[in-house]
């Protein structure tokens, strides 16, 4: 009896303990297990730093202290400094802190070196085709974000899906049947840009592509950039054009041939004095022309089509530099006989000829409205 009480006992009291062992092992594992902080706060804490350092490295370029740690209230001083001569060449010390802020992967950083895109390859191709080859800063920059893009596209083309219009719409039965055993429509795929091959050096034959990669880049993050950067864009694309573009500033589809005859008899009105002065300024807007092909054109085309269209609120002082960018490279794409180009920016001067006139998406026209 007493062995069996004993026992019970012992029992009994092991049972009371195991709950209290267990208690106490949970609050030895909470007191012991430290809260980890959560990664994203730890990234932000080290991109802001970088950032200070950044800012601060650029006031020592600067020689004066910027006026605030707002990232985009350094546009203009350093816009200054890149429109100096040699602000291109491979010592430049602003060349050296784009370089090394882009390289540094911090969002915020990369997006304030985009913005200087158009500003860099405006300056860096009209120096080029105009004798001046010493741009390395420039060069190293352009580098720097194409090996980006290299990178994060993974030796894959950037595509689109497009819907083969032979076929009848999705929306719609068909009374014929289709010829393949697939659904109404087959998607094709249209290459927007083609594989990327790495390179360490910009050479004359490839110089296009790198730049018009680096507007490809600045294209995806052009809702993130100011109007500064969107106007000087269509500054160099009249420098790059080499053509004024008068005779289609009233774009009509009619008029176009009366508008060349109406400028020509104006100039020939002034004399020999106005002939000269129409030539000395001819020669003056085609001293900026450089080689557009295709492969600088399209992208060059995709930024200025979301300048004129500006989803949101529309900025007059962008629309309006748009407008005559879109203008004089469609005088150079007629003087070149280019029939890409020609086809997508006439159809940039008809939108924005509608959008000029105020025109309203959502209501349909009277002759539609007729026909439904």
């Amino acid at each position: 009896m007493t062995s069996s009480s004993s026992s019970s006992s012992s029992s009994s009291s092991e049972d009371e303990d195991s709950p209290k062992t267990a208690r106490t092992s949970a609050t030895t594992t909470s007191t012991t297990t430290a809260p980890a902080k959560p990664a994203a706060t730890t990234t932000n804490l080290a991109n802001s730093d970088q950032i200070k350092s950044a800012l601060q490295s650029l006031s020592s370029i600067l020689s004066s202290p910027l006026p605030s740690n707002d990232l985009s209230a350094v546009y203009h001083h350093i816009s200054a400094l890149l429109r100096r001569p040699n602000s291109g060449i491979g010592d430049n010390n602003l060349c050296c802190w784009l370089y090394t802020t882009f390289q540094s992967n911090v969002p915020d950083l990369q997006l304030l070196v985009l913005r200087f895109v158009p500003l860099i390859t405006g300056l860096y191709l009209s120096r080029i085709h105009n004798g001046k080859p010493r741009q390395a800063g420039f060069e190293s920059v352009l580098l720097a974000i194409y090996a980006h893009e290299t990178a994060s596209r993974a030796a894959q083309p950037v595509t689109v899906t497009l819907p083969d219009v032979s076929h009848p719409s999705v929306y719609h039965e068909s009374k014929t049947a289709p010829p393949s055993k697939t659904c109404a429509t087959d998607l094709n795929l249209a290459v927007v840009s083609s594989t990327l091959e790495p390179h360490g050096t910009i050479r004359s034959t490839r110089r296009a592509r790198i730049v018009g990669v680096a507007l490809e880049l600045f294209f995806s993050k052009i809702s993130s950039m100011p109007v500064e950067s969107k106007v000087d864009f269509c500054e160099f694309c009249k420098v790059w054009g080499g053509q004024d573009g008068s005779m289609y500033k009233y774009f009509e589809e009619e008029g176009i041939t009366e508008i060349k005859t109406e400028v020509k008899e104006k100039g020939k009105g002034k004399g020999k004095g106005g002939g000269k002065a129409v030539e000395e300024t001819a020669a003056a807007v085609a001293e900026g022309r450089i080689p557009m092909p295709w492969e600088l054109t399209q992208p060059v085309v995709r930024i200025l089509a979301h300048c004129l269209m500006e989803p949101g609120n529309r900025n007059e002082a962008v629309f309006a530099a748009t407008n005559e960018a879109c203008r004089c490279l469609f005088a150079r794409s007629m003087h070149d006989v280019n029939p890409m180009a020609i086809l997508a920016l006439r159809s940039l001067l008809r939108l924005s000829k509608t959008l000029d006139d105020d025109f309203d998406p959502t209501e349909l026209p009277v002759t539609d409205i007729i026909s439904l």
